[in-house]
């Protein structure tokens, strides 16, 4: 469990990073523990997702090669996840957020 510890940091790090450079109107119509997320490897699709998925080894990895590709500089202003849809999709269901 205190390998992961660092992991979870970092992705706590990286969303407050995105979150603030996002439009305050996109922001306000999520509920309460839901991100916004873009999704695609060419055209990019909005998820909403649930906040508890951040602590999942299998997310925290694709949050990683987030990391890996853009930084912390997310061409949408939010959090942009560099995979397909249909894996992005295929994860969230695994993970019981769909």
């Amino acid at each position: 469990m205190g390998i992961r510890m660092p992991r979870i940091i970092q992705a706590k790090q990286i969303l407050q990073r995105c979150s603030s450079n996002g439009t305050r109107s996109s922001t306000m119509d999520l509920p309460k523990g839901y991100l916004a997320v873009y999704v695609g490897e060419h055209e990019k699709k909005r998820f909403v997702i649930p906040v508890s998925l951040l602590s999942q080894p299998s997310f925290q990895d694709l949050l990683h090669q987030a990391e890996e590709e853009f930084g912390y500089d997310h061409p949408m202003g939010g959090l942009t996840i560099p995979c397909s849809e249909q894996k992005f999709f295929d994860l969230t269901c695994r993970l019981g957020a769909c």
